[in-house]
């Protein structure tokens, strides 16, 4: 594997700094041509907006909760610990 790396001479350097000097500056003109101006939204989320408020999810309680629950102690969900990795 040691002939994937070597002693970076100074010619190397110098053609290193030109070729991203190069990309660099065709990027950047690439930039300059993308119009900025957004004339519409890209995406229209009216309807995956969700309203806020204070209102609680009838779908979700804690009755729900633990009767879904495998294992459960007294006011508490029993989870297994470190058996998800």
């Amino acid at each position: 594997m040691d002939f994937l790396f070597h002693e970076v001479s100074e010619e190397e350097k110098q053609r290193i700094k030109e070729q991203a000097k190069k990309i660099i500056d065709d990027f950047s003109k690439k930039l300059s041509r993308i119009d900025k101006e957004t004339k519409e939204p890209i995406i229209e989320m009216k309807e995956f907006e969700r309203s806020e408020g204070n209102k609680k999810d009838e779908s979700f309680s804690r009755k729900k909760m633990f009767d879904n629950a495998p294992d459960k102690n007294d006011d508490f969900i029993v989870a297994e610990k470190g058996g998800w990795g």
